[in-house]
């Protein structure tokens, strides 16, 4: 699979002008230098003839904030949110703020032309990098071959993705570990918080009313989802850090902390 000249990792050069990050974000050059001159953005690394370039921490900032946008947050409330995050952070780190945002967003699809996901890649897309996405479930097919529905919550995840060197079967196999065990655990903690709300003998009939029952079980999830959310995020990615330690012989690094989403 080609790489773009313009392609970025966390260990090389920012190489992308303002308008490929623009481009690769999905936003108008005059938006990345409006959140710059903000302060939501940190500032490019100027090469030859003062030009400025951009890198992955950039595409995964702007990422993050269109998911708060999509929230509802205000600019003032996004400018918050970014101040408390700590300035050295990476854009995987980025990247699992976002998730964290993300996770507790509706489900929503939208449609893309192939030249808007082309634009978003930073290359043109082959058919095998349609496949790739289609089976990660990033988009799916339409009756018009160059229409595609998305999911705007894993695009750009999907991208990302793209340029990883590892085999698509690879990639699927991960991702059927990781739906079996938080489907597991998913299970297991309903039926702990269901608990909680009817009581060990909830099959009887001496319980609260299928009314209270329900109002119950509203606010435990809107309490809990996004706690729930977090500690499983976390605690996955220390987890990872343990075992990737083993690889590196490196002490473990701390998790990056995560602020409050409230407006």
């Amino acid at each position: 699979m080609a790489t773009p000249d313009t392609a970025t990792t966390d260990t090389e050069e920012p190489t992308l002008t303002v308008d490929e990050l623009a481009a690769r974000a999905g936003v108008t050059v005059r938006t990345v230098r409006f959140y710059g001159t903000r302060g939501l953005l940190p500032p490019p690394v100027l090469g030859p003839r003062r030009v400025g370039h951009y890198g992955p921490e950039h595409l995964s900032r702007l990422a993050l904030i269109e998911e708060l946008q999509h929230h509802g947050l205000t600019l003032s409330a996004i400018e918050r949110y970014l101040r408390q995050l700590p300035p050295d952070l990476s854009a995987d780190d980025l990247a699992i703020h976002r998730a964290l945002v993300a996770s507790w967003a509706p489900d929503a699809s939208e449609e893309a032309s192939r030249e808007q996901l082309a634009r978003r890649a930073g290359r043109p897309l082959s058919e095998e990098d349609i496949d790739r996405l289609a089976a990660l479930n990033v988009l799916e097919r339409t009756d018009d071959p160059d229409i595609f529905r998305i999911d705007p919550g894993v695009l750009h995840l999907g991208m990302r993705l793209l340029e990883v060197p590892i085999a698509l079967e690879t990639i699927l196999a991960a991702h059927t570990v990781v739906l079996e065990h938080t489907r597991s655990a998913a299970r297991e903690l309903s039926r702990l918080f269901r608990d909680e709300v009817w009581g060990p003998d909830h099959e009887g009939g001496s319980g609260p009313s299928g009314a209270e029952r329900m109002k119950a079980k509203k606010s435990l999830s809107a309490h809990m989802q996004p706690l729930v959310v977090q500690a499983l995020v976390i605690a996955f990615q220390r987890s990872m850090k343990s075992e990737l330690r083993g690889w590196y012989g490196q002490d473990e690094p701390q998790a990056p902390s995560v602020p409050d989403v409230s407006p």
